[in-house]
């Protein structure tokens, strides 16, 4: 696994979510800078729709965003990447494939960036990671499972 670099990662709260509360509804978005390597995550009750709302952010279509949801009756960590529509470069083969490449680190941030809540409620870290990769074509329009969050500690 491609290692974090903590300097790196930009954390902000929003305001009505702390370092350790609430466990539902908590979102996060997570961005990142192609120049300079910085990733930045937002953590809060919805998404930082701000913080998608960059010219940059909309033309690449290359966040991830995920939030916590009851799936089966327990807690499990949604993540979503989109691979294919609006205005994205790239094909989405290759899209796909970087997204797939990158997102180990992608959730290591996560998993690091929120680790006081990690701390406060370790029974999260065996909670599932469920990926959905959203695209137009069928093939790469999928849900798939990607561990445990303690596979990205």
């Amino acid at each position: 696994m491609r290692r974090l670099r903590t300097e790196k990662l930009h954390v902000r709260y929003l305001p009505e979510t702390s370092r350790n509360s609430p466990v539902m509804p908590r979102c996060y978005t997570l961005t990142h800078s192609d120049v300079t390597g910085d990733l930045y995550l937002t953590i809060g009750s919805d998404y930082n729709r701000a913080q998608l709302n960059g010219w940059y952010t909309r033309l690449m279509r290359d966040e991830v965003l995920a939030e916590w949801q009851r799936e089966e009756d327990k807690l499990a960590l949604a993540v979503h990447c989109h691979v294919s529509g609006g205005l994205v470069f790239g094909t989405t083969g290759l899209r796909d494939t970087i997204f797939r490449r990158e997102l180990p680190l992608a959730l290591e941030a996560l998993r690091f960036g929120d680790r006081h809540l990690f701390d406060s409620y370790p029974e999260l870290d065996s909670a599932p990671v469920v990926v959905y990769f959203h695209a137009r074509e069928r093939d790469y329009n999928v849900k798939e499972p990607w561990g445990t969050l303690s596979d990205y500690r």
